[in-house]
This record gives structure tokens, sequence and C-alpha cells, in this order.
């Protein structure tokens, strides 16, 4: 556990720093979408979480299809506690466990090859990086019903509707993120499996040429990250 996170604040920035030393995907599979998510992405989710919900330090936390662990070693490293990672590609989590040791967290997080359904019990946050369902429609659903399950708050990150250059510019201007308005769809799909959306951030994220179907060398688009109160008990 981070517990120099606990005696005081850390900037954003050397958050950033911390989070670009962890490894992307090593075999990313179109199909699931694996896409790592950035580093400045990472470092808004989780630092709204620590610092504007006081959702993370000291907390249990588990981060849903972790991949290499950019999220939870993130958590980790600001003070999380009991932190469990779960995913169901060997490789990925293989890549996060030599991770954790090169940056100082060997041994703090518990990491589980395995389907989601595989998740059981209490947890104080869920983290989440889903597939957006670009590949396979409602990929993000079954992610989305889990964390309510298991979590009291959850932040996951989804695709934005819509492509808003005009958002996208207002975000390169705003310093990252501005708060927005939740999916019609989602506030629905989230209130029918027993949560309330509290509320939305859009930013912007990069990912580079991953696979033969893309078309540019890099994707710049905007993805909006979820702040979920569960109502499960």
């Amino acid at each position: 556990m981070g517990e120099h996170a606990q005696k005081r604040i850390v900037r954003k920035l050397d958050l950033e720093l911390f989070l670009a030393k962890i490894a992307p995907q090593p075999s990313p599979d179109a199909r699931l979408e694996q896409y790592t998510i950035s580093e400045a992405v990472a470092a808004t989710m989780l630092y709204i979480a620590a610092y504007t919900n006081n959702d993370l330090i000291g907390k249990s936390v588990l981060d849903l299809g972790c991949g290499t662990g950019r999220l939870v070693l993130g958590a980790c490293w600001l003070g999380a506690k009991e932190v469990v990672a779960v995913d169901v590609d060997r490789r990925a989590v293989g890549t996060a466990v030599e991770t954790s040791k090169q940056v100082g967290l060997a041994g703090q997080v518990q990491w589980v090859i395995g389907d989601i359904e595989a998740v059981a019990g209490k947890f104080d946050v869920v983290l989440e990086n889903p597939p957006f369902g670009v590949q396979t429609r409602g990929a993000d659903r079954a992610f989305l019903i889990k964390a309510l399950q298991v979590g009291k708050s959850v932040y996951s990150l989804h695709n934005h509707p819509e492509t808003d250059t005009r958002l996208i510019r207002q975000l390169k201007s705003s310093g990252g993120f501005l708060q927005v308005q939740p999916s019609p769809f989602l506030e629905r799909f989230v209130a029918k499996h027993g949560g309330k959306v509290k509320a939305v951030y859009a930013t912007s994220m990069t990912i580079p040429k991953m696979f033969d179907f893309h078309t540019k060398l890099r994707h710049d688009f905007v993805v909006d990250i979820y702040v979920i109160e569960s109502l499960n008990g």
C-alpha cells in the first residue's frame, strides 16, 4: 500500500509518470477490445476517486478486467488496501505481476486469472475499463452488472455516445476533463441494475494503431468516466 499517499496529496503529473511505467497489453485481442487505458485517463479516474470522492485511500478495491494493472497498481500506489484484480488474459496478468515487482508493489495485489463472473463478496470501490462494445455489442454491460453487485462505488470507463470535435477542443483547453450529462441509455441501465449515476466526466484518450483494421497511426476520441453509487446494499 502507498503509505506516502496517505500523508500528502500526490500531484496528478507524478501519478501519470508512475502509470507510464506500467506496460501495455503484451498481445492485445481485438475481439476482447483490449485497449490499454492511457496513463492520462487512468490518472484522471484515480484522481477523481481519491481526491474528489475520498474513495481510494484505505479502501478495499476491485479492478474488473485489469489487463496489465494500470488502474489497480495506481490505486495501490495512492494508498488503497485489500486490492483484488481480475482478468481472463493470463499473459496480461503475468505482465502485471512482473510490473508490480518493478514498481515496488509486489504482494500488494491479489491477482486472479478468470472470468469476472467468478467474483463474489463486497468491495468499497470497483474500477473498470470494460470493452466498449464496438466489436461485441453490449460487452460492457456484464461488467457494469457485476460491479453493481459487488461494489459500493463504481468508476467505469465508457465510449462517449457521439463524435464531438467541439468537446475534444474544449477538453484540450480545460486541463483534461469536463463534467457532462450521462448517456440516457446507460443511466437507465444502471438504475435497472440497482445503481445511481452520480457524475460523468468526459476526457480525451489516444490509442496507437494496434490492429490491421485501424486506418490511422493514432486515434483521438472522447471517453466518459462514470461515477456510480450502488444501491444494492
